[in-house]
């Protein structure tokens, strides 16, 4: 076996662990982190604060039994689970997550798939995940489940054009679609002499534009219409139970992953430090703890919007897309692109 072959190996095992951790990790810091803003006590039984609670609803679902609905589409019901994860398994492969490092006398990048269209083959990849909801609201013979399908590809289509516009406009400026180029160019001169050259701080409204469009195509609070209890039972997901509502849970939660990592790629330097040389392995190991701490960042923030802001109507959730996100992106963008072509960028 070539050693290109293995690096690519260890890489996308680094990842696969790392993703495969989010869903417990996360669950547990919803429950707490809602207790602890709604002053409730939260998991507090299974080990220390409640730790392994996360373990014992994994074990709860691995055993528990579920019944598909009679008249369900028994292959698009059983494949739509599996097909959720497919996109939160794959779009990290063009996140970079340290600097690219010699051994044996191989340079090898920190990035498992070093695609010149890395960002477009994110954004395929991401896009393919309400195909799933789709094909779990039709196939499963319910009314609320086909209403949030329904609701999940008019919401997810809406707001996927705006939150291309605002990567568009990252893009612009470090001249390629590779993410290490743009965390490289997020490496130049301090702005101002005192700022990180992080494009959050010139492009603040296309950062916006994509906070925004990153909670409604994860279907989070208060943009989980597709899910909304209150109204749909739960949604595409009503006739799930067990490992194949799990893989559902841990779609949304490995979505949520992806797309803070890009963002903290594109607006917030990625795995890099202003004015830290992180080179060798021990700055790559620094720089995957970099990323990774972005990350848990922009995790805290769903947590904390999620249990702070109540969920949008449909009409609007689909104004706020159409007539206020998409017009400000496509400003923003014009902006970039004059901004870039005069060298202020």
């Amino acid at each position: 076996m070539s050693f290109d072959v293995l690096a690519t190996a260890a890489k996308i095992g680094l990842w696969l662990g790392i993703l495969l951790n989010v869903t417990p990790v996360m669950a547990w810091v919803e429950r707490r982190g809602s207790a602890l803003i709604q002053d409730r006590p939260g998991p507090n039984r299974l080990g220390p604060f409640g730790i392994f609670q996360s373990l014992a609803d994994g074990v709860k679902f691995l055993f528990k039994e579920t019944f598909p609905p009679a008249g369900a589409d028994r292959l698009l019901y059983l494949l739509a689970p599996v097909l959720s994860l497919v996109p939160a398994l794959t779009t990290y492969v063009v996140i970079p997550f340290g600097p690219t490092l010699e051994i044996r006398g191989h340079q090898v990048p920190l990035i498992v798939a070093p695609a010149d269209t890395g960002v477009l083959l994110l954004l395929g990849l991401a896009s393919l995940g309400v195909y799933s909801l789709i094909m779990a609201g039709y196939s499963s013979n319910n009314k609320f489940s086909l209403m949030g399908a329904i609701r999940a590809s008019a919401q997810m289509i809406s707001y996927e054009l705006a939150l291309t516009l605002a990567v568009v406009a990252v893009l612009l400026p470090a001249g390629s679609l590779r993410l290490d180029d743009v965390v490289s160019y997020q490496q130049g001169p301090l702005w101002l002499g005192i700022l990180p050259r992080w494009n959050v701080f010139p492009q603040l409204v296309g950062f916006m534009v994509f906070l925004i469009a990153a909670f409604a195509e994860t279907n989070r609070l208060p943009f989980d219409l597709p899910e909304a209890e209150s109204e749909l039972v739960a949604g595409y997901h009503t006739e799930y139970g067990g490992m194949r509502f799990a893989m559902f849970f841990m779609g949304e939660y490995m979505a949520m992953a992806a797309l803070a990592a890009l963002g903290a790629t594109l607006y917030f330097g990625g795995w890099s430090l202003p004015g830290i040389d992180l080179s060798g392995w021990g700055g790559a190991a620094l720089g995957l703890g970099v990323l990774l701490f972005k990350i848990g960042l922009f995790m805290w923030f769903f947590v904390w919007v999620r249990w702070s802001f109540p969920r949008f109507r449909y009409d609007q959730l689909m104004r706020l897309g159409w007539k206020v996100l998409l017009p400000v992106a496509i400003a923003n963008l014009i902006a970039v692109a004059a901004m870039t072509l005069a060298g202020w960028l």
